[in-house]
C-alpha cells in the first residue's frame, strides 16, 4: 500500500488546492496558471516555514 510522507501529502494538497484556486479565481488561462503557481508556492513555503517554527518551539 502506498503511504505518502507528510511532505508529499502537503505537496499533493497544495497542487490540488492551487489548481482549484487558479481555475475558480481568474478568468483567462494565462492568469489561471500564474495564480495557481503563486498559490502553490505560498502553500509549500508556508508549510516549510511553519514546520521549522514548530520544530524550534518543540526543542
Amino acid at each position: 500500500m502506498l503511504r505518502p510522507s507528510h511532505f508529499s501529502a502537503v505537496l499533493l494538497f497544495a497542487l490540488c488546492a492551487s489548481i482549484v484556486f487558479g481555475i475558480t479565481m481568474r478568468d483567462t488561462p494565462r492568469r489561471m496558471v500564474r495564480y495557481g503557481a503563486y498559490c502553490f508556492v505560498l502553500f509549500v513555503g508556508s508549510a516549510i516555514v511553519l514546520s521549522w517554527l514548530m520544530f524550534l518551539i518543540a526543542r
